[in-house]
């Protein structure tokens, strides 16, 4: 086989080179013009050796300087450390241990009586928490950065440079793509080779299938080194090339940030219902101190200084926030994110007009279908991984409930707390990175074909999902006229239900191979991969999307009746709390039944008519299930929302009970009528459910939607009955 030393040799050495010029120019950024040496900057000096967990661990102790004003960044920031420091020294060990005894992971051929653990199986199973951190240290600065009241030029740099971390993540893609590559290739030589192979490094020349691999992890590392080094160098760019940062003409022009007091600018054009408008009408800014005219720097004011010789004067500026708290000054501009977002100012979402509600329903809607192809595409490479892994029925069904299991502790944990103190455009952005890391975490499960790891990554799935669907649901539900919730929410959920169609048909027939090898599994953890980075980017979109909110007041005026029919009583007992009691176990039951359906319908269809396709036949009770959500939002028009709600749960039951009786092809249809009846049932239960409960809703929607665990509950129970 070619040598391919010299290439790994000489890529090393140059990607070691070009770092080690930017830290050297680093400190002279810090030494000579900053005047200043912090924590981040003897981390990078350590990342130098060079060392992945130090590089992250120097930039998030400088993203901790950015803004310590703003609580919720420093956490996620003190999260993201935790993570990086945690992983990073589990997998030290994890190296220096990967053999029993340690002096044989240095040998070739390994002793007969030691014991090692492959090395790039180890690196491949660590893979998810890298992306995970990668994609964190990517976006976790953006809100801050955009939020600031910058000429558009220096903006822009400002983004781009903190924007670098994206070349690190595509780096440790690329490297990943190598590491699987050395992967498979050194299993077919071993296959071929020897009939019995034991997966030692002696039977293949490991050095040979792993060097690409390790030289894109040294290049991964040397360019993080070089994107964390970017933002430092901006003093000396400055004072070098000062034209470079600035704008045209704006010599005179200052630049204000949104920092110290933007939490409380921001729970304005937010309309965040935890900030009371008693607080923000109390609130009064701390006396802002002249700055001194000498000594250290800090980090925000090179960081958004367009001229160094400005700086004295800038820092006695006054910020935006701060001028909206005198009764002096002129009224404040809008806050805006690049300039082009206006979020001040939002009617609640219980107020709005059929018309004015238009925008922000469609918007929640694209993620309704979003999340419903994802759903459906996971359900195919999760069916893939079972296949190939030779999964019992019990397993199947027990990674079935995992998923399920997580909806019944995701509402009732961080899904209640992010919707009453965050909002729910905040729950959109949590669900969806959450359910991202639960699909990075199929990852090493399907690498190491563990099924208690694929057991985690479904209840992570699903405890993202839960989220999601704790906002998502209730927003459809209250943006606009109350008279037409439920028709929202159908209409929300029957394009969720296409989604649902389109993504199983599209990953059988395009995706996948007909194959139960090592290569069909490597192609299910690569969709994996890019359900996770798209995931994750249509959270940071929603970041920007403009969607309205709704204060507990705002709730609760709008829950009122004129005949007090939300203020009545039976035995003492309020009219709503007994609908929201019936309507969560009505969901519960409802949720487990569709599931006892769904698992056990490829097995009935089998068994009635062994010649038909389950694929298309699937997609056919799909296809019923989301055209009855569209009728029975035009009937809705009609029809009173509990009467379609009768209707459709009598011929669930009544064809459900049928399918007992009748074998063949009509069986067969039988079982595709019980999925069109279905169909609407869960936004009916929700929307009906929600009506009347006022300053109440949102712990109901918690409550609603940690009741869809049914799924977890029921289907065991009819496997265990079957058998």
């Amino acid at each position: 086989m070619e040598s391919r030393s010299q290439v790994v040799m000489a890529v090393t050495i140059a990607t070691i080179t070009c770092a080690t010029t930017f830290v050297f120019f680093r400190m002279v950024s810090r030494i000579g013009i900053v005047k200043k040496v912090q924590a981040d900057d003897y981390f990078m000096l350590v990342a130098w050796n060079p060392a992945l967990m130090a590089t992250k661990t120097s930039i998030l102790i400088f993203y901790l300087t950015l803004s310590r004003g703003n609580k919720t960044f420093w956490w996620f920031c003190i999260g993201t450390l935790f993570v990086v420091n945690a992983a990073g020294v589990a997998l030290t060990l994890l190296n220096i241990f990967q053999c029993r005894s340690v002096g044989a992971a240095f040998m070739t051929p390994v002793p007969k009586d030691a014991h090692c653990t492959d090395i790039v199986t180890i690196y491949l199973s660590s893979a998810p928490v890298n992306i995970i951190t990668d994609l964190a240290i990517l976006f976790l600065p953006m809100p801050i950065l955009t939020g600031m009241r910058l000429p558009r030029k220096q903006k822009t740099i400002l983004v781009i440079t903190f924007g670098f971390g994206a070349f690190v993540a595509i780096v440790d893609v690329v490297r990943i793509a190598y590491l699987q590559q050395a992967s498979v290739t050194r299993l077919s030589e071993m296959q071929t080779s020897s009939p019995t192979p034991s997966g030692g490094r002696e039977e293949t020349d490991f050095s040979w299938y792993a060097s690409l691999s390790f030289m894109w992890s040294a290049i991964e590392v040397n360019i993080g080194i070089m994107c964390a080094c970017v933002p430092a160098l901006k003093p000396l760019v400055s004072r070098f090339i000062p034209k470079m940062l600035r704008d045209a003409g704006d010599g005179t022009e200052k630049s204000v940030a949104l920092q110290g007091n933007e939490a409380i600018d921001m729970a304005v054009a937010h309309r965040i219902p935890s900030m009371p408008e008693a607080a923000l009408k109390r609130y009064s800014p701390p006396a802002l101190e002249p700055a001194e005219n000498d000594g250290p720097m800090g980090m925000m004011d090179f960081l958004t200084t367009p001229d160094m010789d400005e700086l004295p004067a800038q820092k006695c500026e006054r910020t935006q926030t701060a001028m909206t708290n005198t009764s002096r000054a002129t009224p404040p501009a809008t806050p805006t994110f690049f300039d082009f977002v206006n979020l001040k100012g939002k009617k609640s979402m219980v107020q709005m007009t059929n018309r004015e509600s238009l925008f922000p329903v469609a918007m929640v809607t694209v993620l309704f279908f979003i999340w419903g192809f994802e759903y459906g595409l996971l359900d195919v490479l999760n069916t893939q991984f079972q296949i190939v892994a030779r999964m019992s029925v019990g397993q199947s069904i027990g990674i079935h409930s995992a998923y399920f299991g997580g909806y019944l502790f995701g509402p009732l944990t961080v899904g209640r707390l992010v919707l009453k103190y965050w909002g729910f455009r905040a729950c959109y952005i949590v669900g969806l990175c959450t359910y991202a890391c639960g699909t990075l975490v199929f990852w090493p499960s399907a690498v190491l074909t563990s099924f208690p790891a694929f057991l985690v990554s479904n209840f992570i799935v699903g405890f993202g999902l839960s989220i999601l669907e704790v906002a998502a649901n209730p927003f459809i539900a209250l943006c606009g006229p109350p008279r037409y919730s439920e028709i929202r929410l159908n209409i929300s959920q029957g394009v969720q239900a296409i989604g649902s169609i389109v993504s199983p048909l599209l990953a059988r027939k395009v995706f996948f191979k007909p194959s139960l090898d090592a290569p069909s599994l490597i192609d299910t953890q690569w969709a994996y991969l890019g359900i996770a980075l798209f995931t994750v980017l249509l959270a940071v979109a929603y970041y920007y999307v403009p969607l309205p909110e709704a204060t507990d007041g705002e709730l609760a005026e709008a829950s009122e009746r004129a005949d007090c029919a939300n203020d009545a009583k039976i035995n003492g007992i309020g009219v709503i709390w007994i609908t929201l009691g019936v309507g969560v176990f009505s969901q519960l039951c409802y949720v487990g039944a569709q599931e006892v359906v769904a698992t056990t319908f490829n097995g009935y269809l089998a068994t009635l008519s062994p010649a038909e396709n389950t694929t298309n036949f699937m997609a056919i009770a799909h296809t019923a299930f989301a055209v009855s959500r569209f009728l029975a939002a035009g009937a809705g028009f009609f029809i009173k929302p509990r009467n379609l709600l009768l209707f459709f749960y009598a011929g669930a039951i009544t064809f459900s009970t049928l399918t007992l009786y009748w074998n063949g092809n009509v069986g067969t249809a039988l079982i595709v009528i019980i999925f069109f009846f279905e169909g609407p049932l869960f936004s009916l239960i929700f929307a009906q459910t929600l009506r009347g409960l006022g300053r109440r809703v949102k712990d109901g929607s918690v409550l609603i939607t940690a009741a869809i665990c049914g799924g977890s509950i029921f289907p065991p129970i009819a496997v265990a009955a079957a058998g």
